[in-house]
């Protein structure tokens, strides 16, 4: 027996070394895998967002593959870019020749990946190993309007300026889409790339501050108390249940988050539902007093309001701006993924940014953001982050800028999307992008020479 010990015992080590190289490989192949599912997830929805949302008004603007394969799918994530250009796919129209899904193919064992389109409601992208969606059609979306199309700008000193966005000047290896400055109710510049003509793009993290500006009127209509709680955890007995409102605004409600920045890959492309993946994560800070940058805090601010959306849909305020252009889009499941998935026109986030130099108040007189909102929404009274700007409440704030007044706010959205508010100038700054990972266009210094071009 002492000999078969002394035989067999040696073994033992490599039996145990080789156990976590076979898990790290089964890992590695499962990451792989799941990569995989989330890029076809990416592409399924990009393409039917993209084209959907173009042809909604009437036709009026049309995407092609090509022109989405171009712009959206260059340059993201680097687990997803290396895969998301070769993954087959295919435009699937209804008999009215509207798009109603996109299938991406992704693994000869699984159905494709699904994004179906909803009238009203962009697409969607369906969670994996879902089945093919139903052909069957909507009625006509009752928001969809006619296009509306601001009016040109006629040439001035800001075109050195505006056209240099298209340059490398303000980032080396940005890439500009389209360009609007307005000065009072005056458009003083407008420009796009070649081949494209201002339609819709993802907002990316531009839909947080459209979020923060939801909530805006839901206090407006005296329907929500930003001090009250957001309704986060199990019970009453939760502590998450102290979360304010405010404070998830504010990315100060003292959770964990996983990444920096707080990607929500599950959410956005693998098909979880908000309620799955956004809602229910622990807390680590004492709320109020740590910023963490994070999507599951706007889509907590924004599930505490979903009771008022039955009669006050994201479609009928932005119908009451005029951005004719814009569709707040959701999960699978109808909640609304306002961290990052609304589809808007540079026309339609010019007239946003304008809805703030009007302090909340429409054309017709209507007020539509309670007075105050505006010093509310730009005022950095929670907890700050390190770096060159400052946080309100859904906006970051350019106090920290260098040339640009003190008062200037912004919507930042991924991939270089600014809507850059300045009251004190009644300026307002639009610079949509598609700016690959690695690259970043300069919106302090385009803003500094925006505003210097207009005092010539």
């Amino acid at each position: 027996m002492r000999a078969m010990i002394r035989i067999f015992l040696p073994a033992v080590p490599l039996l145990l070394a080789a156990a976590p190289a076979v898990a790290q490989s089964q890992q590695e192949a499962l990451d792989a895998r799941y990569n995989r599912a989330l890029a076809a997830g990416y592409k399924a929805l990009t393409l039917c967002s993209a084209i959907a949302n173009a042809e909604r008004n009437a036709g009026v603007r049309t995407r092609t593959p090509q022109s989405v394969q171009e712009w959206e799918l260059v340059g993201i994530y680097p687990t997803l870019d290396p895969i998301i250009r070769d993954l087959p796919f295919e435009i699937v129209r209804a008999a009215d020749r509207r798009v109603n899904h996109v299938a991406v193919e992704w693994a000869s064992d699984m159905p494709p990946r699904y994004a179906r389109h909803d009238a009203g409601e962009g697409c969607k992208v369906l969670p994996i190993g879902a089945p093919v969606p139903a052909m069957d059609r909507w009625p006509i979306d009752r928001w969809e309007k006619v296009f509306n199309e601001m009016h040109s700008a006629v040439p001035g000193p800001l075109d050195d300026t505006g056209n240099a966005a298209f340059t490398d000047r303000y980032g080396e290896g940005a890439r500009t889409t389209a360009v609007i400055v307005k000065a009072g109710s005056f458009t003083r510049f407008t420009g796009f790339a070649e081949g494209l003509s201002g339609e819709p793009q993802r907002t990316w993290s531009v839909a947080k501050s459209i979020a923060a500006t939801l909530v805006g009127a839901a206090v407006q209509r005296g329907e929500i108390d930003v001090n009250a709680s957001a309704g986060l955890g199990i019970d009453a007995s939760d502590p998450r249940r102290a979360i304010i409102i405010d404070q998830a605004l504010r990315m100060a409600t003292g959770r964990y988050s996983d990444t920096p920045g707080n990607r929500t890959d599950p959410l956005y492309w693998g098909g979880e539902t908000v309620d799955e993946g956004a809602q229910n994560w622990p807390l680590v800070h004492p709320p109020g007093t740590v910023f963490r940058y994070a999507n599951n805090d706007t889509l907590a601010a924004i599930a505490a309001i979903k009771p008022t959306f039955a009669a006050h849909p994201p479609a009928a305020f932005f119908a009451k701006l005029e951005m004719n252009q814009t569709v707040a889009e959701t999960d699978w499941q109808g909640n609304y993924v306002l961290s990052s998935q609304v589809w808007a026109t540079a026309e339609d986030l010019a007239r946003f940014g304008q809805l703030y130099l009007n302090d909340g108040v429409l054309p017709s007189g209507e007020r539509i953001l309670p007075e105050g909102w505006v010093k509310y929404v730009s005022t950095p009274s929670g907890p700050q982050p390190d770096g060159p700007f400052g946080y309100g409440a859904g906006f970051w704030l350019m106090n920290k800028s260098k040339g640009v007044p003190p008062d200037t706010f912004a919507a930042f959205g991924n991939r270089g999307q600014y809507v850059v508010i300045v009251p004190s100038r009644q300026v307002v700054i639009v610079r949509r992008g598609e700016d690959p990972v690695g690259s970043r266009f300069d919106i302090a210094a385009f803003t500094r020479d925006v505003l210097a071009a207009l005092e010539r």
